[in-house]
């Protein structure tokens, strides 16, 4: 059993003062007291708050970051990173994929990200050549997070097909392609694999209805009912005009008339919808996961937060490409992209007076959702994943309460985050990671010989 103590606590029902927090061997929170006296604490800081789950984040993609910031000939849009990624991620091995995710998560960590859903699809060697173990590449997942604490949902990927209405792969997908059967095995492999890690979890996704087909959709959901569903919806403008062509509906629409989207489900992106797709996806009671970082790099568009927020919807926010990684700058861009849109401000804080407060109750409970896990509150019964901010960081000084995560989310960075328990374990200490020394030299011997090649 370890002890933590702290001066102020974000609880489910507001901060508390001199806060013990104890959890068992497992990593599991058995008790937490307000009020207490220090005595006996394994560990102590000033003001802390759950870890934040990560939604959505491809691992491999760090390594390509600042890579496309060249205007090409023609128009550059997600579709040209799109291209751009496709050869790069061609040279990536297994060893390599482990390197680039130990520095990710370690990274998450640091910025206090607590726990990622791991939306996995480099499944084959290069030019799709299979490995022998279905699950090569899945396990360089496993062992980056065994390596760095970071609590895992695993999201192996369905991919068949290169557009709407089943368009076979290209070679560049070859990478990324299954058959429904050869799904069902690698979910079987992983999770094994999930079983070895502390409270990792399984869950499925499929990667985007251009990518699946509607009988390979209905196939690969019927291999499990209870694990968490992620998939990519109604990112980019063009994917919604493919869609309508193809079906007749937007994406979000389709979605909804032909699969039961429930709590399960996180909506990656969820970009461009209409009125009646924003009240339809709030009602299912499905996350929004929102990327702030990623769609600003990509172009894609802002979420129309405020009106999905109004519906009663439920949102999470992820590192995606990992181009930088950074809770507070996720929130922040968050929030400002409504505000350039609406011309207005403060407009995520719904009931809260504190937008920050606001923010960041409603994507510790979105995230949480998205995981499939018990995390995101500091409670009897939930992963002892806990956050320490610095209390005498410029953001932070001569603040209290709500304003200290107004001051990180709005005016600070990772600097503000000192301190990060993953079930329990002290992993980041005065804002570094335990295993920097030893995760950050390997990732940059790999970075160098993928950039160079």
């Amino acid at each position: 059993m370890s002890q933590l103590f702290f001066d102020n606590c974000l609880l489910p029902d507001g901060w508390a003062q001199n806060v013990m927090i104890e959890a068992d061997v497992d990593g599991w929170i058995t008790a937490v007291t307000p009020d207490s006296a220090p005595d006996g604490a394994d560990d102590r800081g000033a003001i802390a708050l759950p870890g934040i789950p990560n939604c959505h984040s491809h691992a491999f993609q760090r390594a390509m970051a600042g890579l496309t910031e060249r205007r090409g000939e023609t128009e550059d849009s997600f579709w040209t990173w799109r291209d751009l990624m496709y050869r790069f991620v061609d040279k990536i091995t297994p060893d390599d994929l482990a390197a680039i995710a130990a520095q990710v998560y370690l990274e998450m960590l640091e910025a206090g990200f607590t726990a990622v859903a791991e939306f996995h699809y480099l499944h084959h060697a290069p030019q799709g050549r299979p490995f022998d173990n279905i699950a090569e590449m899945s396990q360089a997942i496993f062992a980056a997070a065994q390596e760095t604490g970071i609590g895992l949902t695993f999201l192996p990927v369905f991919y068949e097909s290169s557009g709407f209405g089943g368009a076979e792969p290209t070679e560049a997908q070859g990478r990324f392609a299954l058959t429904p059967y050869l799904y069902g095995q690698l979910l079987e492999s992983v999770t094994a694999l999930a079983g070895e890690l502390p409270d990792a979890t399984v869950g499925m996704a499929p990667h985007s209805l251009r990518a699946v087909t509607p009988d390979g959709l209905n196939e690969i959901l019927a291999l499990d009912d209870t694990g968490p569903v992620h998939i990519h919806v109604a990112e980019q403008i063009r994917e919604v005009g493919d869609c309508l062509a193809w079906s007749g509906a937007r994406p979000v629409q389709w979605l909804l008339d032909n699969a039961v989207v429930d709590a399960r489900w996180c909506l990656v992106h969820a970009t461009h919808l209409d009125s009646d797709e924003i009240a339809g996806a709030a009602n299912s009671a499905a996350v929004a996961g929102l990327c702030p970082i990623t769609e600003a790099n990509l172009g894609d568009g802002i979420f129309e937060g405020v009106e999905f927020l109004s519906q009663g919807g439920r949102i999470a926010i992820g590192s995606d490409s990992n181009i930088y990684i950074s809770v507070a700058e996720e929130l922040r861009l968050l929030e400002y992209s409504q505000r350039l849109r609406d011309k207005g401000r403060n407009r995520m804080a719904g009931s809260q007076a504190s937008t920050g407060t606001s923010l960041i109750h409603q994507v510790l409970a979105g995230g949480a959702q998205a995981s499939g896990r018990r995390i995101g509150r500091i409670e009897a019964g939930y992963r002892a994943d806990i956050v320490a901010l610095d209390q005498n960081h410029a953001s932070l000084v001569a603040r209290h309460g709500d304003a200290w995560l107004d001051g990180w989310i709005f005016a600070g960075d990772n600097t503000v985050v000192s301190d990060v328990w993953v079930g329990g374990q002290h992993l980041v200490r005065n804002g570094r990671h335990i295993a920097r020394d030893t995760v950050s030299p390997v990732f940059t011997n790999v970075l160098s010989h993928l950039v160079a090649s």
